[in-house]
């Protein structure tokens, strides 16, 4: 009975406590003692506020009793990605220099899913500066993928990712601007939704003393079940304070609700950024099975250069996390930036070019993004979703050597520098369009494949939908052996 709670859906969760089958206390205990048991082999949840939740849990089971119920999580224990705010924990992306940091406010994503009944009791791994595809840092430690601990969870939210697939907790909030919930969630065998840009206010998740949102990040929900990524959405989205003055949202439901109302569109790989058979094999399986359910499926795209798109991704993506950068890393990029050029294959050209490009340079890229975003709303009329990989490969042995783009990935039997696959983040992510990650299946090393479901811009329930319908179809998330 444990286990099954553990890996129930954060939705089925609030309705037993609801019915008062279990208490908030006893949900919470459940899941401590989990975390307690699992968390040492994974280093999945590195923070944890333990007696404020016990306190939160007894607040939550006393206003049930007395009639009163705070909302659709009302008592749900949820953790949330280091990198956002709650009030009290630290806040440091990982980086020793903020290791002392300690919140005031509680970011407002987080505050929306406490006002919603959730209990936030800790907070997941991350890389530092949330920078990586492997989730490890100088202060908490490397985070091990819960299907083979030899392996990377992925990353940026690669701690959430795990924590949902060992059952640690019942919900997770992550980012993502290069595939940062869309690839642990295929790594690890979850869901993952990153949103239309700017539909979740991102307020609280940044570094400390930065108010700046990012062009092309998002934040989302993950999830273990495809029903709590559309719940947690809607509690999630919608404008802050300020921009709420003016304008809310209200994002359309997705017409399509069963397989074979859906029209879909299906991209296996790309020589810009080719994709190891055994997860092609994978995608293709579902794409005929969901053919056979009665979906009309074919094998077109967008009408789209994809090598010029992903050189407008990278340039697009290393050119907003270029704030990041010290005036002396500035400098650097400046200086490699005039020996560098966009004619060669070279991830670390690139992004110094990137780094350094003026704002007329910046506005040409853009320009480049909304051409791409006009054929993308071009193909949407006449398809519902695109299915395509989330990353080129299952996840990967750590390497924590190198640089990024100097790390390889095996990938039909040839190395490929890991950053190369930064393209299925950018395909849909540059031009602000949702996707959501499923789990579509395992390859043949026995790791699990996620397969990326991209929709129309505010298209978020469509892509949600679609998961949703593969999941009463075919199964949905399974357990890694050890932790069920």
């Amino acid at each position: 009975m444990d286990q099954d709670l553990a890996f129930a859906s954060a939705k089925k969760l609030a309705a037993r406590i609801k019915r008062r089958d279990i208490s908030c206390l006893e949900l919470l205990d459940l899941y401590l003692g989990r975390v307690q048991r699992h968390n040492p082999k994974l280093n999945a949840i590195v923070v944890t506020r333990i007696e404020a939740a016990r306190k939160r849990a007894k607040a939550l089971d006393r206003e049930l009793r007395n009639g009163k119920h705070v909302g659709p999580l009302h008592g749900v224990p949820i953790t949330v990605k280091e990198s956002f705010d709650v009030e009290g924990l630290p806040t440091t992306w990982g980086m020793p220099s903020l290791a002392s940091h300690v919140a005031t406010r509680s970011a407002l994503a987080v505050e929306r899913l406490e006002a919603a009944g959730a209990i936030v009791f800790g907070k997941t791994n991350v890389p530092v500066m949330l920078a990586d595809w492997q989730t490890f840092n100088p202060l908490y430690g490397t985070t091990n993928n819960p299907w083979d601990v030899s392996r990377t969870p992925g990353g940026s939210s690669g701690g959430a990712a795990a924590a949902l697939a060992a059952g640690l907790t019942s919900l997770e909030m992550g980012s993502d601007i290069g595939a940062s919930i869309r690839n642990p969630a295929h790594y690890c065998g979850v869901y993952g939704h990153k949103p239309t840009f700017d539909v979740c206010a991102p307020d609280g998740q940044n570094l400390p003393g930065v108010l700046h949102h990012k062009d092309i990040a998002v934040i989302g929900p993950m999830a273990r079940h495809a029903e709590d990524l559309a719940l947690a959405l809607d509690i999630v989205a919608g404008p802050n304070e300020i921009h709420g003055r003016a304008w809310r949202i209200k994002l359309p439901r997705s017409k399509a609700t069963q397989l074979k109302d859906f029209r879909i569109g299906v991209l296996l790989s790309a020589p810009t950024a080719e994709v190891d058979h055994s997860v092609q094999h994978v995608i293709s399986n579902l794409a005929h099975a969901v053919a056979r359910a009665g979906a009309t499926v074919r094998d077109e795209v967008p009408a789209i250069d994809m090598a010029a798109t992903h050189r407008a991704f990278i340039q697009l993506l290393r050119s907003a996390t270029s704030t990041s950068l010290s005036d002396d890393g500035f400098h650097l990029a400046r200086k490699a930036a005039r020996h560098a050029t966009l004619t060669t294959e070279s991830y670390a050209q690139w992004m110094v070019l990137a780094q350094a490009m003026s704002h007329r340079e910046w506005q040409a890229w853009n320009e480049i993004r909304l051409r791409v975003a006009a054929a993308w709303e071009t193909y949407f009329t006449e398809y519902d979703v695109l299915l395509c990989p989330a990353a080129a490969t299952t996840a990967f042995p750590h390497d924590q050597t190198k640089e990024r783009w100097e790390r390889m990935v095996s990938v039909n039997g040839r190395p490929q520098p890991s950053t190369t696959q930064m393209f299925w983040a950018g395909l849909s992510g540059m031009a602000y369009l949702p996707s959501t990650v499923a789990p579509a299946g395992f390859a043949s090393d026995g790791l699990p494949v996620g397969v990326q479901i991209v929709a129309a811009r505010y298209g978020d329930h469509t892509s949600i939908a679609f998961a949703e319908a593969m999941a009463k179809a075919f199964g949905g998330f399974v357990a890694p052996m050890g932790f069920r």
